[in-house]
Order: C-alpha cells, then sequence, then structure tokens
C-alpha cells in the first residue's frame, strides 16, 4: 500500500466534537482558513460519550456549511490528536479559547501535544466577542428546553436541531 503524499502548504487541525456546530466554531474555522493554506476540522468520534447527532451527521453538516470553501476540510478521528495530526502531516493543532475557564485545560493539552510531538504547534483562538459564550453543551441544552438558537448556530444546524427536537 502506497501512501500518497498530501496537497502542499501548511496544514491546521481543528479538532472537537462538533455536536453541533456553532457560529463560534465557523468564526474560527473561517479565520484559520484565512490563516493557515488549509484547515482540517476534525471531528471526534467518541464511544464514551452519548452525542446528540452521530459523528456521520456532524460530518455532514460541517461539510454542507463549508461547501464553498475549498481549502475547509472534514474528517473524523479517535485516538490521541497528535497521532492523527501525524498521520494528515498537520504542523498546527488550532483550538478555541471562550473564556479564562477554557484557558487552563487548553494550556495542560497544548503542553501534553507538545511533548508526544515537538514539531506539533498550538494555535489559540478567541472566537468573535458575540460567540464567547457559546459551547456546544449551552446550544443542546436551550434546545432541549425549546429555546431559540436563531443566530448561534449555522441555519443548517438550526433546522437539524428543530428536526432532533420534534423527533
Amino acid at each position: 500500500m502506497t501512501t500518497q503524499a498530501p496537497p502542499p502548504g501548511r496544514l491546521a487541525i481543528y479538532p472537537g466534537s462538533f455536536d453541533p456546530l456553532t457560529n463560534g466554531h465557523v468564526d474560527i474555522i473561517l479565520r484559520g482558513a484565512r490563516m493557515f493554506d488549509r484547515i482540517l476540522v476534525a471531528v471526534l468520534v467518541n464511544a464514551g460519550k452519548q452525542p446528540m447527532f452521530e459523528a456521520v451527521d456532524r460530518v455532514n453538516m460541517v461539510r454542507e456549511v463549508f461547501r464553498e470553501y475549498p481549502n475547509v476540510e472534514v474528517d473524523t478521528f479517535g485516538g490521541l490528536l497528535v497521532d492523527y495530526a501525524r498521520e494528515k502531516r498537520a504542523t498546527v493543532i488550532v483550538r478555541g479559547l471562550r473564556a479564562v475557564s477554557d484557558f487552563e485545560y487548553e494550556f495542560q493539552m497544548a503542553l501534553m501535544n507538545r511533548h508526544l510531538e515537538p514539531a506539533l504547534e498550538t494555535v489559540f483562538m478567541m472566537p468573535a466577542e458575540q460567540y464567547t459564550y457559546l459551547s456546544s453543551r449551552l446550544i443542546k441544552e436551550v434546545v432541549s428546553l425549546g429555546g431559540d438558537v436563531h443566530g448561534l448556530v449555522p441555519p443548517l444546524v438550526e433546522a437539524r436541531l428543530r428536526e432532533r427536537r420534534q423527533a
């Protein structure tokens, strides 16, 4: 089996559950797409969690939202992020920071990733101010209680959330 060389250019990976994709995620992905030649949205598959949407559904939603952005790629991964990054030949991990409360956890993860793979850099990005309080967990909670998330998630995701609630 031969391994194909990746397309040229600097690849950044933006990992997460994206359950569901929020406008805060979209903001970081779009800005990352301007900073790097390619950005790979890596949807985490974690059998230990009970996601609202299956991984394939999350991947399809992200792909649809970014269908007009050729340098935004979407894939799934499980296991160690550094192993996945090596496999994809990524040089950067993009992580979002919403508040100081995110920093300690993200800092620890970045240091561990650096220990495991010194060539892999972590770049922290803050979302646009209007999305700093957003999280997928909060979106799911609001939707489960019948609240309106218009403007907080892409229209496609809003429609899928409404469908899920009505089912």
